[in-house]
């Protein structure tokens, strides 16, 4: 990925000295790492980034943190895929939503634990409220649901392990919204998916397009990310744009800057009908606001998609 596409909002770079990041080599890691170099990844894999890089080979053992000076964490480990982890049958070598979610989260909690943290961020799912109970806007007090599947449970005993852990460190559990933007990796949200299958076929469909829901622009939500990183906040927060748009609204875009027409099938599909997240909380903690459109966010996407088919 190019600068200009990581980095392209006023930001204060000098940020996140003595931050440690976990999961720099995945979407959203990338773009707190190019906006702000003081912080550290960590990690299996390297971070495509100019970033400092400190290789593990596992959660399990961060002995290779013994003599680094950190004192805030930033973790984004886990698969954004719930579809498939649904799809996985217990008996299957593959890991499991627990195995991404749950231990490696626990492993790591507990090896910091005794350290002077002065704040932890963890990443859950607005996947957790219950469609049939929330109203609109969605805030962090809105009913759950966390048993409705096996993805779901695993962040919940996520933020289960925030509430224990909250005994030795603040610590910040984020349910993040729709999250999109230029980003080379395989993803299975919905403007990824589109605009892959625009580029390969030059039409698509969708099974409904009645559905509306919070999508916030990955740029925007790294700086909300890192400005969170100081608040003196120490809960869950709803992290989203504040805004709603409808999936019909997300396709009329695509087919626009593609040129590419997409159907809809009609078909029910799960999940509530409606989605906006109340960002009351975030905007008392933070002086934090969206800056990225659906319109220029979805645009930046699928160009990005095509000029790296292209290159």
């Amino acid at each position: 990925m190019t600068d200009n596409i990581l980095s392209t909002l006023p930001h204060d770079s000098s940020l996140g000295k003595g931050t440690i990041l976990f999961g720099g080599s995945g979407f959203l890691g990338p773009y707190i790492l190019e906006n702000y170099p003081n912080i550290i990844s960590v990690g299996r894999n390297p971070c495509p980034n100019a970033n400092r890089h400190i290789h593990v080979d596992s959660l399990a053992d961060l002995s290779a943190l013994d003599d680094v000076e950190f004192d805030r964490v930033i973790y984004i480990i886990g698969h954004t895929d719930h579809y498939l982890m649904e799809k996985q049958k217990v008996d299957r070598a593959e890991p499991s939503a627990f195995d991404y979610h749950t231990v490696p989260l626990f492993q790591v909690m507990e090896q910091i634990k005794h350290r002077d943290i002065k704040k932890f961020i963890h990443f859950s799912s607005v996947l957790i409220y219950d469609e049939n109970k929330i109203t609109m806007p969605v805030s962090e007090t809105s009913p759950i649901d966390p048993y409705k599947n096996r993805y779901v449970m695993s962040k919940y005993l996520g933020e289960e392990l925030c509430k224990f852990y909250r005994n030795w460190m603040p610590i910040i559990n984020c349910r993040m919204c729709n999250l999109y933007g230029p980003t080379p990796l395989e993803r299975y949200d919905l403007v990824h998916v589109l605009t892959r299958k625009l580029l390969d076929d030059g039409k698509a469909e969708i099974w409904s397009d009645k559905p509306s829901r919070d999508f916030i622009y990955v740029e925007d939500a790294a700086h909300a990310i890192v400005d969170l990183l100081y608040s003196d906040y120490n809960d869950t927060i709803v992290l989203g744009s504040g805004t709603m748009n409808s999936v019909r609204e997300v396709i009329d875009i695509l087919s626009q800057v593609s040129g590419c027409p997409i159907t809809s099938a009609d078909k029910e599909v799960s999940g509530p009908l409606e989605f906006r997240a109340d960002l009351n909380t975030l905007q008392r903690v933070t002086s934090w606001k969206p800056r990225i459109s659906i319109q220029e966010g979805i645009r930046r996407s699928f160009e990005f998609e095509k000029q790296r088919r292209a290159s």
